[in-house]
């Protein structure tokens, strides 16, 4: 999936269109943000636009079908008692309303932790759009370029409205990926219907009261649910906008009691941000996606890379190891500094755990936070020896915020250490081989759904941009039995 080789899309390279509107901001955000969505189109997508989004959706469809029968999504489907529809609930044989299929993929396409991130967003930008998109295309049909160009306007708006709230948002307790989310689903909702600029502010603001996800429940089913819901909330506020509902389209962001004031704070922010870097450039091109390679919390990753260097290139025995040390960023340690995890969830978030298994196993997989393999004995054995720290200047530079180091101590006194300045994979200029990409399809795909189904939604992805109805793709994704 190199851009040289799949950008073709008959496109020169350029910056999307910005509408004039750009040189003279409307009063408000919301106004600012639904100009530009409105404003954007197909044929002004760089290349590399429609590449990457090609990648993100690759990469979701792939973790939702592998996420589709955790006890998060199928309990929600019982909860909801779901009927009859015209949404695919993916790898199942369930199909119902988009806003209840918006809600069960989106929380099974975030169930294992393995969908994509953006450094911007401090988040996973996909998953809180596609699912949204996906149930709105099998409810009312939809061709592939304009999909492709939903979802990047859905990823532009949240990565953009993440410049003016971070990092005050994240660090505050603030789970992005659902309280920013919810815009970029309601801005796509909205570019798939055709909502005019108008009626896009007020999906917008509609959202902005659908916001929600608190950090504290990370590690249990309600950090997947985050985005299932606010999956449902984006694609509720377009079709609600679209049918006449009001809400406060000129200041929802900016007013004293708004989205900025309440969630960040008074001198917590920066709305010029957004404005300044819109499409500039487009955020799926740069800094990018990042594809997880390993199925639990992206902030561990720098330490599993350099675990697993050890575990390559030595041959340590877990006897000789006297303690084992690890340094991630401070805002990263902060939720994943769990020494003894409880649970399967919990481990996807112990930087402890999962730098134990890499440097037992050499890999950190899907199994492992699976049938409770945070009880095996070997682990639980090597834990105690394990410690976590917020790392200084004195390992990575301070504007680094994607380190990782491991050192471990042996009886004997020798150490054996490996870090990385950013996880493979953790932006577009340092970008998952294809072959990687494909084989993590192939593997959460086989979770859910038949060889030659997978083989057929992989080409279909491939040229989704061709589809004139993406239910083509979506037909595929279904399991022959529940």
């Amino acid at each position: 999936m190199n851009p040289a080789c799949h950008g073709t899309t008959g496109h020169q390279v350029r910056e999307p269109h910005i509408s004039p509107e750009a040189h003279h901001p409307p009063a408000g955000l919301a106004a600012f943000f639904a100009q530009q969505v409105c404003a954007l189109a197909y044929q002004d997508l760089p290349a590399q636009a429609v590449h990457w989004a090609r990648v993100g959706i690759l990469d979701t469809v792939g973790v939702t079908l592998a996420g589709a029968r955790e006890p998060c999504a199928t309990l929600l489907s019982q909860a909801l008692g779901v009927s009859a529809g015209p949404a695919v609930v993916f790898g199942t044989a369930l199909a119902c309303s988009a806003l209840d299929a918006a809600l069960i993929n989106g929380t099974a396409s975030h169930a294992l932790d393995f969908d994509d991130c953006n450094n911007t967003m401090g988040g996973h930008p996909s998953v809180p759009i596609l699912p949204a998109l996906f149930a709105l295309a099998d409810e009312a049909g939809a061709s592939g370029q304009d999909f492709l160009t939903a979802y990047v306007a859905g990823f532009e708006v949240e990565t953009k409205l993440a410049m003016a709230v971070h990092f005050h948002h994240y660090t505050k307790g603030w789970h992005p990926t659902a309280t920013l989310g919810v815009f970029g689903a309601a801005a796509a909702c909205a570019k798939l219907l055709r909502l005019n600029a108008t009626q896009t502010a007020v999906a917008l603001a509609l959202a902005a009261s659908g916001s929600c996800g608190l950090k504290a429940n990370f590690g249990t089913m309600t950090k997947p649910m985050h985005v299932g819901r606010c999956a449902r909330e984006g694609l509720l506020a377009a079709k609600l906008a679209q049918a006449g509902y009001t809400a406060n389209d000129q200041d929802v962001f900016e007013h004293p009691q708004g989205f900025f004031e309440v969630y960040n704070g008074t001198g917590n922010y920066d709305a010029s941000r957004s404005r300044a870097s819109w499409a500039a450039p487009l955020d799926i091109i740069r800094p990018g996606i990042a594809i997880k390679q390993y199925p639990c919390c992206g902030s561990t990753h720098p330490a599993i890379d350099a675990a697993i260097e050890i575990a390559q290139n030595t041959s340590i025995l877990p006897a000789d190891i006297a303690r084992v040390d690890i340094w991630i960023h401070a805002r990263r340690l902060q939720h994943t500094n769990r020494p003894a995890p409880a649970t399967g969830l919990d481990a996807k978030f112990s930087v402890q755990y999962v730098v134990a298994r890499a440097l037992l196993d050499g890999r950190v997989s899907l199994e492992h936070f699976e049938n409770d393999a945070q009880q095996d004995a070997r682990v639980n054995s090597l834990l105690p020896r394990i410690f976590a720290h917020a790392y200084d200047h004195s390992r990575f530079d301070p504007a680094n915020h994607f380190g990782g180091q491991v050192e471990v101590t042996l009886q004997d006194g020798r150490t054996v250490s490996a870090s990385v300045n950013a996880p493979l994979g953790r932006t577009s200029d340092n970008p998952l081989p294809e072959a990687r990409l494909k084989t993590k399809f192939e593997l959460c795909a086989a979770r859910a759904i038949d060889a030659h189904a997978s083989a057929r939604a992989y080409a279909a992805i491939q040229g989704i941009e061709h589809l004139e109805d993406v239910r083509a793709l979506t037909k595929l994704l279904k399991a022959s039995k529940t």
